[in-house]
């Protein structure tokens, strides 16, 4: 298919999505997070891709909405807007394929919503995170509810209210990074990342990212009885049945679910 507002190729069973709007920091009009989760979607429906990569073309990963589409418009079409960003963040959560943002430049409001809200996140040395809708008097609402179960209360809380960007390695301490990474090497290192990820069953892969984001919410004891019933299920599953198998005859693993 062919998108407007993305790039989307695959390769190696990696898809690599490209937010393409950099004359505008790449902003989340609705029509982009229409093509996004369009894709996402297709992905998930064809699973040739096993790992999906997000990025920004240009200067910025993501500059959070675009302002036009808010500013003296209706109520209804404003909240249409945020309810067509949140089905974006919950449906990365809810595809098999692990979802990493590979980030350059800004995240700021809905761009660094989208970061919290990717499973994985890889930044470069000089990245930079801020949910500055207070400064406006817009506060991040909705990027709050991503960002405060990524990071601690205290440093969401201190991002929402002070609107100040944070460094690549600050957001890295608070957990909202996985890895910081030089500019020379973000993308060659993303990549090697996802390729170790995308080896793997998607079928297990997949089981194992629901099955983490069902638990999280969960009492220990409610979490350890839920995890009891999906690894049970998981070890008669074809995919456990060869790998094991392929681990007692030292061999690779094929894989027979897709």
């Amino acid at each position: 298919m062919t998108y407007d507002n993305i790039l989307y190729e695959e390769k190696e069973k990696i898809g690599l999505l490209t937010l393409n709007r950099p004359e505008k920091r790449n902003a989340l009009s609705v029509d982009l997070l229409r093509e996004f989760s369009s894709c996402l979607r297709k992905a998930e429906k064809e699973k040739n891709a096993h790992v999906i990569i997000v990025k920004g073309a240009g200067p910025a990963f993501c500059a959070g909405h675009d302002m036009k589409e808010i500013l003296d418009n209706e109520l209804n079409d404003i909240r249409h807007l945020f309810q067509t960003c949140l089905d974006l963040m919950i449906l990365i959560h809810s595809i098999p394929q692990p979802v990493i943002a590979q980030v350059h430049g800004i995240a700021t409001a809905a761009g660094c919503q989208l970061v919290a809200a990717c499973d994985l996140v890889i930044a470069e040395e000089g990245a930079q995170f801020a949910t500055p809708g207070v400064k406006i008097g817009l506060f991040c609402t909705t990027p709050m509810v991503a960002l405060s179960r990524a990071v601690g209360r205290k440093k969401a809380l201190e991002m929402v209210l002070t609107g100040n960007f944070i460094s690549a390695q600050e957001a890295m301490a608070h957990g909202l990074v996985n890895r910081v990474v030089s500019e020379q090497g973000l993308e060659g290192e993303t990549w090697e990342f996802a390729k170790e990820i995308a080896q793997y069953s998607l079928v297990t892969v997949g089981l194992g990212k629901q099955a983490f984001y069902q638990q999280i919410e969960m009492g220990e004891k409610q979490a350890y009885q839920y995890g009891k019933e999906v690894i049970s299920a998981n070890a008669v599953m074809a995919d456990a049945v060869e790998g094991m198998s392929a681990f007692f005859e030292k061999r690779t693993p094929v894989w027979k679910e897709k």
